[in-house]
C-alpha cells in the first residue's frame, strides 16, 4: 500500500529519535549501547547485525538483478528506482558488515559516524539518479506495462524488504546503531517501491489515463531519500570529528 508523507515524515522522525545518542557518552568515544549491553551480549547482536547484512545482501543483489532485467523489458521507472534502490541495500549492508566486522569497536562511536557519513553520501546519488529517471519517464510519456515477472518481482522485494527493514529497525535500537537504523529504512524505502511497482500497474490497468503514478511515486521517493541523506551529513560529519581521537577503538 502507498505510504503518505506525512507518515513517512512520522516514520522518520521515530528513525531520528532512536537514533538520537547520549551526549556523556559521546564525549568518550562510546556508544549508548556500552552502558545498556554486557560484553557477550553486545557481541551476541553484533553477530546478529553482521547474519542480518549477509542475508541482505544476497537477497538485495538478487532482486536488483531481477528488477534491472525488469525495468529495461518494461521501461518502468518505480522498477529502476528499486533496482537501483536494491543496488544502494547492498552498498549500506556492505558497510554495515563493515561497521561490526571488528568485534572491540562494537560500541566504537567513530567508526558508527564514519558508516553513516558514507551511508548519506550514498543516499544522495542514488536519490538523483532515481529522480532523473523517473522525471525523464515522465517527460516522455512512458506507460506503465504489466506482465507476471513484473508482478512476483514486486510481491518478493516489497515483502523481504520490509521484514529486513523490520529486523534492522530492532537490532538498531539495541545496538543504538543510527547505521543499522538508516540500512533498515534503506529496506523499507525498497518495500515500498516494490508495493508501488504493484500500486501503479493495478490502477494503470483500471484507468489507463492515470499512466504517471510509478513516474510520480518514484520523484518522491527520490526526494525522501535525498531529504534523509542530507540529514545524515548534518548530523554526522561534526561528530566523526570530535570523535576522531578515538581511532585507538579501531
Amino acid at each position: 500500500p502507498p505510504v503518505h508523507p506525512r507518515e513517512q515524515q512520522q516514520e522518520q522522525l521515530r528513525i531520528g529519535e532512536s537514533g538520537q545518542f547520549s551526549e556523556g557518552l559521546e564525549d568518550r568515544g562510546l556508544l549508548e549501547s556500552s552502558t545498556r549491553l554486557k560484553p557477550h551480549e553486545a557481541q551476541s547482536y553484533r553477530k546478529k547485525a553482521l547474519w542480518v547484512s549477509w542475508v541482505s545482501i544476497i537477497v538485495t543483489l538478487a532482486l536488483a538483478v531481477a528488477a534491472f532485467t525488469v525495468s529495461v523489458m518494461r521501461y518502468s521507472a518505480s522498477s529502476f528506482g528499486f533496482a537501483f534502490d536494491a543496488t544502494l541495500d547492498v552498498l549500506s549492508s556492505a558497510i554495515v558488515l563493515w561497521r561490526y566486522s571488528n568485534a572491540a569497536a562494537v560500541h566504537s562511536a567513530h567508526r558508527e559516524y564514519i558508516a553513516c557519513v558514507i551511508l548519506g553520501v550514498i543516499f544522495l546519488l542514488s536519490s538523483l539518479c532515481i529522480v532523473i529517471k523517473a522525471i525523464h519517464d515522465l517527460a516522455k510519456k512512458v506507460l506503465p506495462e504489466v506482465d507476471d515477472f513484473l508482478y512476483s518481482v514486486s510481491i518478493l522485494s516489497g515483502i523481504l524488504c520490509t521484514v529486513l527493514a523490520v529486523i534492522k529497525f530492532m537490532l538498531g535500537k539495541v545496538l543504538t546503531s543510527r547505521a543499522l537504523i538508516t540500512d533498515g529504512f534503506n529496506s523499507l524505502v525498497g518495500g515500498i517501491m516494490g508495493f508501488s511497482i504493484l500500486l501503479s500497474a493495478e490502477v494503470f490497468k483500471h484507468n489507463s489515463s492515470v499512466w504517471y503514478l510509478d513516474g510520480s511515486i518514484g520523484v518522491l521517493i527520490g526526494l525522501t531519500i535525498f531529504a534523509y541523506g542530507i540529514k545524515l551529513l548534518i548530523d554526522m560529519i561534526p561528530r566523526v570529528r570530535q570523535t576522531r581521537h578515538y581511532e585507538m577503538f579501531e
